[in-house]
């Protein structure tokens, strides 16, 4: 029963530390990151607030050190997925009850347990499993978990003082009901923070939900869990299942009881499971909310006047921060040819300049790729490039995996606007650039829009506003998120609300309140104070 207008702590975003030489934070991570290297840990099943092993278990290894063995996960059996959708169902009984201001506190409480005590061990954990380097490590699984967190409880309230017009004869008002069912959160391995705001977020408007995390994401998905659960959240509301995706996802989508898919990751798999949720629509009680956010052919694209340091750093940064494994990385160029030389030696200047190796020495800027089936599928497209005629790699084109899982960054220069690695997504460090006549800039705009089926995140760099304007117009439908001047990374919660349409997903921008309002269903309630008893309307007199 609420006995007050609650207002929530206003959102702000989590300051990023430097993790410079001498600074305490250095020194921090580093420790958290050693002691956890040389421990093992276990990562239970979490149904219904308890551990739950399995007979079945499979090792966690480093990409960058994949011989190394830092821990193991429980595999799911079919029983293991019932039992977590039955938990979470009895669980809504009272979880979808409980008043708002008391699911906020709960979310509020667990980003400053991230901001505060669980900083360094999130981020270790991070770096050690998902090969990011330290400043990768801190903007996500750090801050950006921390400001998906608070921003959503703002959101939420924003949303609930949404309310109709009322009248002296009638009081309207609109309640923000969770789904009725259950909810189903897929999550990705190159993201910490989204791994942890696809079912927190569905939780605090009162969803309750299975978790699927990605396999290779499994070591700090335990550590939100933990943080979760520290925070209060009660037993049954998100619960935990890792194994066989395809027999997860079957169980979960036959159910009755399904309401909501909230998913990241690839293309394919996410036009799979649309596809299986038609194919059961008359099984459920409800018709499901699906929102996806997947995959992407990021461009930047340069007109004559932009600055070519501005365009070198852009292209090198898009496309090699965590070694292109965003799904925002530029992974394709478009450079005018009266800059390209002068882009050209830049961008060799700085990939030269690059270290590589354990996120643990933290000069390096560029660590391993997340495990050998992505290794593998880009070796074959750098081999490729090696041998076709219209394409020159110009940078990097070397890979190893003796150890870890490294691919060095790639630059491939192609003649042909529509070469593969123009369109295909690669999700890794390589890059490919077509460099363009000055005089083709609008029918270069055309070929931005139509190379590729995503549609997620590009830049346009110039100086030329009427250019600018001409590219903002002409690529508004082939970029969810669109920056001027700048690479196409970096999305802020609160700043930029992130996602992209046509094959890359439903475009719902995770944080924002366009997406929590995915996860409610309204109702609306009319109270007339003075209620008629007569049913003649003044038309009817004589």
């Amino acid at each position: 029963m609420g006995k007050g207008f609650f207002n929530v702590p206003i959102a702000i975003n989590e300051p990023v530390k430097s993790y410079a030489p001498g600074t305490p934070e250095r020194d921090a991570v580093l420790k958290a990151y050693k002691d956890m290297y040389a421990s093992k840990v276990d990562v239970p099943l979490y149904i219904n607030g308890q551990y739950v092993t399995t007979e079945n278990t499979k090792t966690m290894s480093p990409p960058h050190d994949h011989k190394h063995i830092v821990g193991t996960y429980h595999l799911a059996k079919k029983k293991h997925v019932d039992e977590a959708i039955a938990t979470a169902l009895e669980a809504r009984k009272t979880w979808s009850l409980m008043p708002w201001e008391q699911r906020a506190a709960i979310f509020l409480k667990a980003a400053e347990l991230v901001a505060g005590p669980y900083r360094y061990k999130i981020n270790a954990a991070t770096m050690i499993a998902q090969s990011k380097n330290i400043f990768q490590a801190e903007i996500d699984a750090a801050c950006e978990l921390v400001d998906f967190l608070r921003f959503n409880v703002q959101y939420m309230t924003e949303i609930y003082s949404e309310q109709p017009k009322s009248t002296s004869d009638a009081w309207n008002r609109v309640e923000y009901r969770p789904l009725e069912g259950f909810t189903y959160a897929v999550t990705p391995f190159n993201f910490t923070a989204i791994a942890g705001n696809l079912p927190a977020c569905m939780a605090l408007m009162g969803n309750v939900v299975v978790w699927k995390p990605s396999d290779s994401q499994v070591y700090s998905a335990k550590i939100i869990m933990d943080i979760f659960e520290e925070a209060g959240v009660p037993p049954g509301v998100i619960n935990v299942v890792f194994g066989d995706p395809v027999m997860i996802s079957e169980t979960v989508l036959s159910s009755p009881d399904f309401s909501g898919l909230h998913f990241t990751g690839s293309t394919f798999v996410f036009k799979e499971l649309w596809k299986q949720i038609g194919n059961n629509i008359h099984n459920y009680k409800t018709y499901p909310r699906i929102v996806g956010e997947t995959g992407g052919k990021d461009f930047i694209m340069a007109h004559n006047t932009a600055i070519p340091k501005q365009v070198s750093t852009a292209i090198v940064r898009g496309a090699f921060e965590y070694q292109g494994q965003k799904c925002s990385a530029a992974s394709r160029a478009y450079i005018p040819k009266s800059l390209w030389a002068e882009v050209k030696n830049f961008i060799l200047e700085d990939v030269k300049s690059f270290k590589m190796g354990s996120p643990e020495d933290m000069g390096n800027f560029i660590t391993a790729v997340i495990h050998e089936g992505s290794f593998d599928k880009l070796a074959k497209y750098i081999d490729a490039a090696k041998k076709d005629a219209d394409a020159e790699i110009i940078a990097g084109g070397n890979y190893d995996k003796s150890k870890g899982y490294f691919i060095e960054p790639t630059v491939i220069v192609t003649t042909n606007p529509n070469y593969t690695t123009m369109h295909t997504e690669l999700f890794g460090p390589v890059i490919t650039i077509y460099v363009y006549e000055d005089d083709a800039y609008a029918d270069t705009l055309k070929l931005v829009d139509s190379t590729s089926e995503y549609a997620l995140t590009g830049a346009i760099l110039a100086t030329d506003r009427y250019a600018i304007t001409q590219a903002t117009t002409a690529l508004q439908n082939c970029a969810g998120n669109f920056y001027i001047n700048d690479k196409c990374t970096g999305a802020v919660v609160g700043q930029q609300p992130f996602g992209g349409a046509r094959a890359s997903g439903t475009n719902d921008k995770a944080g924002s309140p366009q997406n929590l309002l995915r996860w409610v269903s309204t109702r609306l309630i009319k109270e007339t104070f003075v209620t008629p008893t007569n049913y003649r309307y003044p038309f009817l007199g004589e």
